[in-house]
């Protein structure tokens, strides 16, 4: 619209960002170590600590992080989801995560948890064994394995693919570009809205929650003497 005011406004913090990437990377990671087998067990295994711990810092970073990183933000009722998908929005829904965007998130993270809680009690012949696998019988470590390969992984790479595809989606037929935020930050909008804090102050808070998300993982891991 003609007069119309653009502004910059800072949508996704540096740590939010690294969250995003590092995710991506580990997921990738474990798909490709998980199909490997063998020798490359031991790095499926560190790649899913890693991700335990990812998961852990953003339950928290949901809480303090920044605005639009924060849970209140991107948690929509059933209606307000329904109204989405019929393209009647409240204005300024899809600044951070869309009603619709938002539900891909939380069964991502949903998923991803599954797959890590499964992992550290599965167990796959000889192959390889989950830290916590000691604390189950096998017939809880066949039954979560069996979900873990057989569910967990096929469901989370329906939900990927499903996610890169929206993102092309937006970007060729609506002309919104939504990795571009993930890596810069910011996004331009034509209405006033809050910025997401991200200075140095959130970023050492970040540091020090990562610092002991993997310090919590790292704990429940050696409870099995992994």
């Amino acid at each position: 619209m003609a007069g119309t005011e653009l502004r910059t406004v800072r949508v996704w913090d540096l740590p939010t960002r690294l969250f995003h990437w590092a995710l991506a990377l580990c997921a990738l990671g474990l798909l490709v170590t998980g199909k490997i087998g063998g020798e490359a067990m031991a790095w499926h295994a560190r790649l899913g600590y890693a991700v335990a711990s990812l998961l852990l810092f953003r339950a928290a970073w949901g809480v303090v992080g920044g605005h639009w990183s924060r849970f209140a933000t991107f948690t929509y009722s059933p209606r307000v989801i329904l109204d989405h998908l019929r393209g009647r929005s409240a204005a300024g829904l899809a600044i951070g995560h869309s009603p619709l965007g938002s539900a891909s998130v939380y069964a991502l993270l949903a998923l991803l948890a599954a797959q890590v809680a499964t992992g550290l009690f599965s167990a796959d012949l000889e192959e390889f064994a989950g830290p916590l696998n000691v604390f189950v019988s096998n017939a809880t470590a066949r039954l979560v394995t069996a979900y873990h390969k057989n569910i967990g992984e096929p469901a989370l790479i329906a939900l990927v693919l499903l996610h890169v595809a929206a993102v092309a989606y937006y970007h060729l037929r609506r002309g919104l570009n939504l990795i571009g935020p993930m890596v810069h930050g910011d996004k331009t909008l034509a209405e006033p809205a809050p910025a997401s804090r991200d200075d140095w102050r959130t970023r050492v808070l970040a540091a020090v929650l990562l610092i002991l998300a993997a310090g919590a993982i790292a704990a429940l891991v050696s409870l099995g003497g992994g």
